[in-house]
């Protein structure tokens, strides 16, 4: 069995911002060697999400306007977790987000439904924080 694991690490100038990573993912699956398997990606920050979805700059607006009306960052001193934080909110959003992705590796390529895309989520950003690509198969 073949294997590879990777972290990219993100930096995001903006407390929510949405990141396709779904080129840099495709190339480590090419550079895995792996034919058929699966590719882990997965957000190793609790205020960060990893999910599929279509690379449309509305859904994108939709999902911001969404999500802060779910879990609205301010007032801060509403959420029992800020006291000397800032981010219960993006805790929150995070956990309806998803914490992670398995895409089925089929013939060296990751094997989508129509207008899939891989993306990064942000919801405390302007700090450094990583997401674990893991890839595994023949």
């Amino acid at each position: 069995m073949k294997s590879l694991t990777r972290e990219l690490w993100f930096n995001t100038k903006k407390r929510m911002e949405f990141i396709n990573i779904t080129p840099t993912v495709e190339q480590l699956v090419k550079e895995s060697g792996v034919r058929e398997g699966l590719c882990l990606v997965n957000a190793m920050h609790i205020t960060a999400s990893v999910f599929i979805n279509d690379d449309e700059s509305g859904l994108h607006q939709d999902y911001e306007k969404w999500l802060e009306k779910l879990a609205p960052h301010e007032p801060v001193s509403g959420y029992a977790h800020n006291y000397g934080e800032d981010n219960a909110d993006a805790h929150m959003k995070r956990q309806v987000m998803g914490r992670e992705v398995v895409i089925a590796v089929t013939d060296g390529k990751l094997h989508f439904g129509p207008w899939e895309q891989i993306f990064y989520g942000e919801f405390d950003g302007r700090r450094r924080k990583r997401v674990l690509v893991k890839i595994i198969g023949e």
